[in-house]
């Protein structure tokens, strides 16, 4: 099988990884690489890392004779550009986006988005038409307390992330520029994170009520990378909670359980989900940590892809962890 993709938005963080992901991937071919500020250019004179792998040139045209479509741009701008450029309905869509997301405004014309997160949906992502990727923050909290949800044992949640650099985007900012963030760290956001609604729409989801989320999240002097400690109160046994993640993340290959305390350099590059469970008297702890850029973005949305087309969900995605 030989997949035919195109990509809105080619030039930011999620596209390059996400080209790098696909000129990878053994059924993968990419029809064309979408940017109108850089059409006609080299794809590697924006993404310098993936000199001597391709030779793919950035284009200001669109074509329909794809099989599935990504959409790497900003936020706002995923339903701007469905309204304004008729997509075939044969063709699927993946948006990393945060456009479609949530149920009241996951559906544009006769498409409906299914929210892609595989260890929540992977039943209606086999056979969506439209996937809102999740987002970065909001996978990391979630599978961190997706099994807690299912139980439903969620009532009040504290939680607490630092995100790397990457995390904001391409466009120069006062806090993503070096001097600042070197040696710097900073609380944004306050109990007021943009990803909160989605990520208390899915514990409702599987629990029938929402939960109270309390989540302040960091600034890190890092480039990529997310670390989240979530702590709930429970009378479960730190064992019967292990059990409970095991059991939960049986069948899905990038979260894997520890039974040591985690670090971030374990994720860095890989779409893997590490967890680390702790009991603290009557509180349940849970540290989890991803890849901002690949569980969290664009290796999530390729995943979801081998999942639309009946692939093995991990095919282009054994990644090593940047450890060293």
């Amino acid at each position: 099988m030989i997949i035919n993709v195109g990509i809105i938005g080619g030039a930011g963080y999620t596209a390059g990884e996400l080209i790098r992901l696909l000129i990878n991937h053994p059924n993968v071919h990419i029809k064309f690489v979408h940017s109108k500020s850089n059409a006609h250019q080299l794809i590697t004179s924006i993404h310098s890392d993936l000199i001597g792998d391709t030779d793919l040139i950035f284009t200001n045209e669109i074509s329909n004779e794809i099989d599935v479509l990504f959409l790497c741009v900003g936020h706002g701008e995923a339903i701007r550009f469905l309204t304004e450029n008729r997509i075939d309905d044969k063709v699927r869509i993946i948006d990393l986006s945060q456009d479609f997301r949530l149920l009241q405004r996951n559906t544009l014309e006769q498409r409906n988005f299914v929210y892609g997160l595989p260890e929540l949906n992977k039943e209606l992502i086999k056979t969506a038409e439209s996937i809102a990727n999740p987002g970065c923050f909001a996978t990391c909290i979630q599978l961190g307390l997706l099994p807690l949800a299912k139980e439903k044992l969620l009532s009040n949640i504290h939680t607490t992330g630092i995100t790397g650099s990457t995390g904001a985007g391409q466009a120069l900012q006062v806090t993503s520029h070096f001097s600042w963030r070197s040696n710097n760290i900073q609380a944004y956001k306050t109990l007021q994170h943009q990803h909160q609604n989605e990520i208390l729409q899915s514990f409702e989801q599987l629990q029938n009520g929402k939960p109270f989320l309390y989540f302040v999240p960091w600034r890190g002097d890092f480039t990529r990378g997310i670390f989240v400690t979530s702590y709930v109160e429970s009378q479960w046994s730190i064992e019967e909670a292990i059990e409970l993640y095991q059991n939960y993340y049986s069948n899905h290959p990038f979260v894997i359980i520890q039974n040591q305390m985690i670090d971030l350099k374990q994720v860095v590059n890989t779409n893997k989900c590490v967890i680390y469970i702790e009991k603290v008297n009557n509180q349940l702890v849970i540290h989890s940590a991803i890849d901002n850029l690949l569980k969290g973005a664009s290796g999530q949305a390729l995943q979801n892809m081998n999942i639309m087309f009946g692939l093995h969900e991990t095919t282009g995605l054994k990644l090593k962890a940047s450890k060293f």
